[in-house]
């Protein structure tokens, strides 16, 4: 039985500004001097541009239509306080607009749009966390919304999901437990936020969860996957699971430890390609130790969620000397995409049965035996994976035969996507 807590929120107005020009964040050598050549078996992604940020840490990525945006992350020669507007209608990305979000804000780090693609929703960190909405009625100049914050986003929000529920538009925010030198008391929490009115965004349900947090969540059909870390995936009916959940009252109706936790990010595929079941496989993301800028490490995990009350893993994917991040899937070619960190960019078949393999092509991973999509020849393509300039990859989105790729090195790679 879950419980509704209610508390004081407050809808702040965005102090924000715009630089139309970008001065001082791109240098215009800085792609061209990346060779895309890699040594391997697996095909090299073509790059078509690139839009170089190097005063800022570049994060994560959306793109809708002929633009992205990306947010920033950290510091490096500036706190990453701003959010960048690019317009992606050619092969080089072009800068047209930046905006700056004001307050005690070092990381925009996570980024997401409406499905009506009226709102920009950005979380930030770590000190006075809030949930920024930019008004897209312009969406190459977004304009400052409500910004809101509560108690339990005092130590920020790191990642926030949006998505629809019976028609109503929610968030899903991964409230951070705890950062140093910020005052007030946090606890790890995934909280329901209805946007039906973007003015005056109301908390609708909250949790305590994860361990030590929850780091993400994908939300699809009223279904809610979280990722926590080492408590791996948890799934809740919020509407669409058939046992009477709703987004202010939450069913939990099963999870999964995923081998070697630190569960960090989820996609739950829809095949539209199969004739039964084609809602079978999540894929979940490991973010294992790393050095920020030269190494990573973490693997694929699939899980086998026909029933999403008895999830399983059955397959996992690796990269040797580099981890996973985020995940896009180009679900009509069933082609999913992956950000490796200092590894570039993985194209992987999905499509298909996962969990059936010879034993030739399974792998043991901490005492488990699990089908393994590198031997099993699912490896499709290979990105920004030369060595001729270092890369960290932090997201990657496919969207119209293109596949756009936030560096948090160099800024925003467009390549051509991976055909069948």
């Amino acid at each position: 039985m879950t419980s509704r807590l209610i508390f004081a929120f407050a809808a702040l107005s965005l102090t924000a500004c715009h630089d139309h020009t970008g001065i001082g964040d791109i240098d215009p050598e800085r792609c061209p001097s990346y060779v895309n050549t890699t040594p391997g078996s697996s095909p090299v992604m073509p790059i078509l541009g690139c839009g170089a940020v190097v005063t800022r840490y570049t994060a994560e990525i959306a793109v809708r239509g002929s633009l992205a945006y990306t947010t920033t992350w950290g510091r490096r020669q500036a706190p990453g306080n701003q959010i960048n507007v690019w317009d992606v209608s050619g092969d080089k990305p072009a800068l047209i607009d930046t905006v700056t979000v004001g307050g005690n804000v070092t990381t925009t780090g996570d980024v997401a749009v409406s499905d009506d693609g009226r709102w920009l929703v950005v979380p930030t960190e770590y000190c006075d966390g809030s949930l920024a909405l930019f008004d897209l009625a312009n969406p190459r100049h977004p304009v400052p919304g409500a910004r809101y914050s509560t108690s339990e986003t005092s130590y920020g929000v790191h990642t926030a999901e949006v998505g629809r529920v019976n028609g109503k538009l929610y968030s899903f925010l991964s409230a951070d437990p705890g950062a140093s030198g910020c005052t007030g008391t946090a606890q790890s929490r995934m909280l329901i936020v209805d946007l039906s009115n973007p003015a005056s965004p109301q908390t609708v349900f909250s949790k305590q969860v994860g361990s030590p947090f929850v780091h993400d969540s994908f939300v699809r059909d009223g279904i809610l996957f979280l990722a926590l870390w080492n408590n791996g995936v948890e799934i809740w009916d919020l509407g669409g699971g058939g046992h009477g959940g709703t987004p202010s009252a939450p069913i939990v109706l099963g999870g999964v430890r995923t081998v070697n936790g630190d569960a960090h990010n989820i996609w739950w595929f829809h095949d539209p390609s199969a004739v039964a079941n084609g809602n079978r496989y999540a894929f979940v993301g490991e973010e294992g130790p790393g050095a920020f800028g030269t190494n990573s490490s973490g693997d694929i995990h699939v899980l086998d969620v026909s029933d999403l009350t008895q999830a399983r893993e059955v397959a996992i994917y690796h990269v040797d000397g580099a981890g996973t991040h985020n995940f896009s899937v180009d679900e009509p070619r069933g082609i999913l995409y992956a950000a490796y960190y200092n590894a570039g960019i993985r194209a992987i078949d999905v499509r298909g049965d996962l969990g059936t393999c010879t034993a030739a092509q399974q792998t043991v991973v901490a005492s488990a035996t699990l089908c393994d999509l590198r031997k099993m020849g699912r490896e499709m393509a290979v990105g920004l994976n030369s060595g001729s300039m270092p890369v960290y990859v932090w997201g990657v989105q496919y969207l119209a035969d293109a596949v756009y790729a936030s560096d948090m090195l160099n800024g925003i790679w467009k390549l051509r996507a991976v055909s069948r």
